[in-house]
């Protein structure tokens, strides 16, 4: 057999290795978001209540929520319970993903690889808090006091929820800037000088990706766009501090 055939036969091996690794890390993460879906359906009306509450508390007493389908009663929990058991699952299946990802990584790789990980779920789950404890206490009052007197809120059941639901997704990623921008720097992709040079164009992009992002809101939208340019600043400065660690151990090793 030619060296050229073993080597074409060794990269089919390796690809199709990798694939079966990758289908079940896909099946362990899906088992695990599964393995929570039961119980989030069981409890979807103390879910569904504490979702809502920040929507309640803005309501007018003549305001209510309402199901305009005959499927809305039975999709909403199904959703609800759905997305629930995905975020609380979040942890693991990011995990699934390092898995599959760190027999890749060198030793020194994996050293900050680890704080990463931690850090994106730390920060996922953050901007979720965020969203709940402060945007949508201003969006909905903002929303709901928009609305003239004469004129009462029906709010459709699965429109509320896609909303909730959406900004709390929106947020959890947008939190993820930080960890973005130290991989970028880490595996050399950009420098920390070019994107702090680039910084004008970083807040007008925050704030084009906080309008397309949140609700057509101004509230939504600067509460999420200042968070992020902050998080830009401060994942930059942790960039910059990985680098020069990584400059000075690289020297260290040099000299010895």
């Amino acid at each position: 057999m030619s060296k050229d055939k073993k080597e074409e036969q060794l990269a089919e091996g390796t690809l199709i290795s990798h694939l079966l690794e990758l289908r079940n890390r896909l099946v362990k993460a899906v088992a695990g978001v599964f393995l929570l879906l039961v119980p989030a359906i069981w409890f979807k009306s103390e879910i569904f209540s504490r979702l809502v509450q920040p929507l309640m508390v803005n309501m007018r007493v003549d305001d209510k929520l309402i199901a305009t389908s005959p499927m809305s009663g039975f999709m909403m929990p199904i959703k609800l319970g759905f997305f629930a058991a995905l975020f609380a699952a979040m942890p693991w299946v990011l995990y699934q993903i390092w898995a599959f990802v760190a027999p890749g990584l060198y030793r020194n790789e994996k050293r900050f690889a680890i704080p990463l990980l931690l850090s994106s779920i730390v920060l996922f789950y953050a901007g979720m808090a965020f969203a709940y404890f402060v945007v949508f206490d201003m969006a909905f009052h903002f929303l709901m006091g928009a609305t003239p007197e004469q004129v009462a809120n029906m709010q459709d059941i699965n429109l509320v929820l896609n909303f909730v639901l959406g900004t709390f997704l929106a947020f959890g990623i947008a939190f993820e800037v930080p960890v973005v921008v130290m991989l970028l720097v880490f595996t050399g992709l950009v420098s920390a000088e070019k994107i702090a040079a680039s910084r004008g164009y970083v807040i007008i992009g925050v704030f084009v990706a906080a309008a397309v992002l949140t609700p057509p809101d101004p509230v939504s939208q600067i509460m999420m766009a200042i968070p992020m340019w902050l998080l830009f600043e401060g994942g930059l400065l942790m960039a910059r501090l990985m680098a020069g660690k990584r400059g000075s151990e690289d020297a260290d090793g040099a000299t010895t």
